[in-house]
């Protein structure tokens, strides 16, 4: 790294460099920082799956100012943790231009997030903020919330797998979504919510006008969640990808989304496998497909004892699709 380093500091018009996983550690993102400043034209900086913990981001933090065309910064699983978190915040207010930032799988918390929520402010460009499995609370997502509104030009939100958000934090998200009039993709999935966290979750996307693709697999979410989450999405003309898999909407839950969804004609692609939907569910999916004249991909998969029978492939094949599976997954 120290060499490469050197040779970096002569790349006066670098714009894309990827150093992942390359496992230098904190010593080599310390040579790096040092050869980051001479590179102002560097736009894309991937460090993915380095272990540069709290010590290298802050090596890296203090050049990060001087990357005036930082656009995209992904720092996936490079164990920053809270205090790594703190010290990379400090480096992102003069980070201007920056849209993308990854800082996934990196169990930054409640105090990481916090730290870094207060300089997202002074990230006016940012479209993607990616904070996938980080051990986040509701504490952490309150934080969030504060400065969410703020982010006029954000379309991308991942906050997937942070099992502690719970039902207050995603309502604490939930309550400024409106606010985020450009979001277009929200990732909300793996944090067992369950009716009650769908429901915060659904009297916040009725202002998400923008949004193209909700993900809210393996949230623990019933017919009755799904029953709330209908009648707002309905209001979601734009919607083109829906995730529900392995969630327990069963007939009744399918039947109301099938209701609501008849309304969002770009639909593409509708993810509802592992729901123990039988063929009640699929005969009133069946009937609003006809509204889906892009629906390319439906997935009612089951890996264990499906409850579609042959009378619900038929009602499939009705509605102009073929299956293939066991029955299970089918597309236009």
């Amino acid at each position: 790294m120290r060499k490469l380093a050197g040779a970096l500091r002569g790349c006066k018009v670098l714009a894309h460099l990827d150093l992942g996983t390359n496992n230098f550690g904190a010593a080599g993102a310390g040579w790096l920082a040092g050869a980051l400043a001479a590179c102002t034209s560097l736009a894309h900086l991937d460090l993915r799956e380095n272990q540069i913990g709290p010590e290298g981001a802050r090596q890296l933090a203090g050049v990060l100012g001087d990357c005036r065309a930082l656009a995209h910064l992904d720092l996936v699983t490079t164990g920053l943790g809270a205090e790594g978190a703190g010290a990379l915040a400090e480096g992102l207010g003069g980070c201007t231009s920056l849209a993308h930032l990854e800082l996934t799988d990196n169990a930054i918390g409640d105090e990481g997030v916090g730290r870094v929520a207060t300089r997202l402010r002074e990230c006016t460009a940012l479209v993607y903020l990616g904070l996938c499995g980080n051990a986040i609370g509701p504490a952490g997502a309150r934080s969030l919330a504060e400065v969410l509104g703020e982010c006029t030009a954000l379309t991308h939100l991942n906050v997937a797998a942070n099992f502690d958000l719970g039902v207050e934090g995603v309502g604490a998200l939930a309550a400024v979504l409106g606010q985020c009039k450009a979001l277009a993709h929200l990732n909300v999935s793996r944090m067992q919510i369950g009716d009650e966290g769908a429901e915060r979750l659904a009297a916040g996307l009725g202002g998400c006008a923008a949004l193209t693709e909700l993900e809210l697999g393996n949230s623990e979410i019933g017919a009755e969640g799904a029953q709330r989450l209908a009648g707002v999405l309905g209001r979601c003309s734009a919607l083109r990808r829906l995730h529900l898999q392995r969630n327990e909407i069963g007939d009744e839950g399918a039947a109301a989304l099938a209701e609501a969804l008849g309304q969002c004609r770009a639909l593409a692609h509708v993810e509802l496998a592992e729901n123990d939907i039988g063929d009640e569910g699929v005969r009133r999916l069946a009937e609003v497909i006809g509204s889906w004249p892009s629906l390319a991909y439906l997935s009612l998969q089951s890996t264990y004892t499906s409850r579609i029978t042959e009378e619900g492939l038929q009602q499939l094949a009705a509605a102009g699709l073929q299956h293939g599976g066991a029955g299970t997954r089918v597309i236009r």
